[in-house]
């Protein structure tokens, strides 16, 4: 995993995280008890992988506490877990197709603010690709997609802000202080979620099953991933090909249970992939 770095690196993490949605079927548990023990299982995965506790401060070369990078771990942390909360609160309170295509607004917030704390510009394609990647999740979820409700809309929406900082700071951050940054995200879930825990008690053998395989496998790896991906990748590619998340949850679904996507979740998945993909080639050959 070490030698996995860049766009291969955020592509598997894509496709690590998309296989959630299936896998939290095998799981019978509260949905906050559920966040919380998933990341104490990412935690324990990541420290045992990394061989190292996480770190709460970044020292310079003289062994002082670098307050910019230090700011700019707590806030990578803090936003991930803000994502990771606000996405689970919009499932709780409105359709989960408005949550998925609420929080992938994402990239809107990272041309917005991107330019001004990373340094990085964006180009008239990323403006173009932004606006055909939207498009095609509204199209992706368009027979999901309702009214719902505003309250649960809204926290929504506040995961696409959370998801566009997230991005922003992990880029800012070397690979192994963004990995810090997850880690510090999993320890900020697992206490604010353990009062959900404790009154759910022990899950069954089947849940307990799910749990490590979410933990692992769904937020663990990928969070190694991720942080070594945009070690190496502006943080607006990153948030683009992440776009691999929701177009693969239908298709494990499909796979595990035959439910097919309709013809404009096709179209929507088409539209996404072709954007991206025109970018990429552009972007190479400027």
């Amino acid at each position: 995993m070490k030698k996995l770095t860049g766009v291969p690196a955020l592509i598997i993490c894509a496709l690590l995280w998309s296989s959630g949605g299936l896998l939290i079927k095998l799981v019978d548990y509260n949905s906050f008890a559920i966040a919380s023990c998933r990341s104490f299982v990412a935690l324990s995965f990541l420290v045992c992988s990394l061989k190292r506790w996480p770190t709460f401060v970044i020292r310079d070369a003289d062994n002082h506490v670098d307050r910019e990078k230090t700011r700019d771990l707590w806030l990578a942390g803090i936003t991930y877990a803000l994502t990771m909360t606000f996405y689970i609160l919009g499932n709780k309170l409105t359709t989960a197709a408005n949550t998925i295509v609420l929080e992938y607004t994402g990239p809107l917030y990272i041309i917005l603010f991107g330019p001004r704390i990373l340094g990085e510009k964006n180009r008239t394609s990323d403006y173009v690709t932004a606006v055909g990647v939207i498009l095609g999740m509204v199209l992706f979820f368009s027979d999901g997609l309702s009214t719902g409700n505003h309250l649960g809309n809204f926290i929504a929406a506040l995961s696409g802000v959370a998801f566009g900082f997230s991005t922003i700071f992990m880029r800012k951050l070397k690979a192994e202080n963004s990995e810090n940054a997850f880690m510090l995200s999993h320890i900020i879930n697992i206490v604010l979620w353990l009062p959900f825990v404790i009154m759910a008690g022990v899950p069954d053998l089947i849940s307990i099953a799910g749990l490590l395989l979410m933990g692992v496998f769904q937020n663990g790896i990928p969070s190694i991933l991720y942080s070594r991906g945009l070690d190496k990748v502006p943080a607006l590619t990153g948030s683009f090909i992440s776009m691999i998340e929701p177009l693969m949850n239908p298709v494990w679904v499909f796979l595990a249970t035959g439910e097919r996507p309709t013809i404009l979740a096709l179209i929507g998945g088409v539209l996404i992939i072709g954007f991206v993909t025109a970018r990429a080639a552009h972007q190479k050959s400027a």
